[in-house]
């Protein structure tokens, strides 16, 4: 699990996370408020810190995630 002390994400970039899980979350048929929708979100939050700044390039990267 990753932690994020030190960390601040303007409104945009929680924009993208946002959008991104949503959308894995309806192709996956995941109830967002899930244990799998947070492990999502968690991974998330690391591939957005590795570059994958566009919601786009962030559901790619979730798709492709292994342990999703």
């Amino acid at each position: 699990m990753s932690l994020f002390i030190g960390s601040t994400f303007s409104p945009e970039d929680l924009d993208v996370l946002r959008h991104a899980l949503e959308a894995w979350c309806m192709e996956k048929r995941v109830n967002i408020k899930s244990a799998e929708a947070q492990l999502a979100a968690s991974a998330a939050l690391d591939l957005y810190q590795s570059g994958n700044n566009s919601t786009e390039r962030l559901l790619a990267a979730l798709r492709g995630h292994k342990g999703l």
